[in-house]
């Protein structure tokens, strides 16, 4: 396993604020999980609310060769959403996670 100190996304490192966040968050905790996703000139934000199960970082496969030295991962959330769906997101630099009251 990788140390948490050591990981970053596939293209920057986390952003310390999120991963404080993370480091703190409980199973059973309520979130709110804002995403940022650019499709050409637009911007799309969504927004879902859960009950956090779990946090782990999941190593991309990637199509070419990158030094052995050089892992790509990418931090994973797993929550659960008010129906009962079980989801996971996976985090990039326009992401922003908050514990909700409640």
């Amino acid at each position: 396993m990788i140390p948490p100190s050591e990981l970053r996304s596939a293209t920057r490192p986390i952003d310390p604020a999120l991963k404080a966040v993370l480091a703190n968050l409980k199973p059973g905790q309520r979130i709110r999980v804002t995403q940022t996703v650019r499709v050409g000139q637009q911007l799309w934000k969504t927004t879902v609310e859960g009950t956090f199960r779990d946090v782990n970082y999941l190593a991309t496969g990637l199509a070419c060769d990158r030094a052995a030295d050089e892992p790509v991962v990418v931090a994973t959330v797993h929550f659960t959403k008010p129906n009962s769906e079980l989801s996971s997101i996976t985090l990039d630099e326009n992401s922003r996670i908050e514990a909700v009251a409640g």
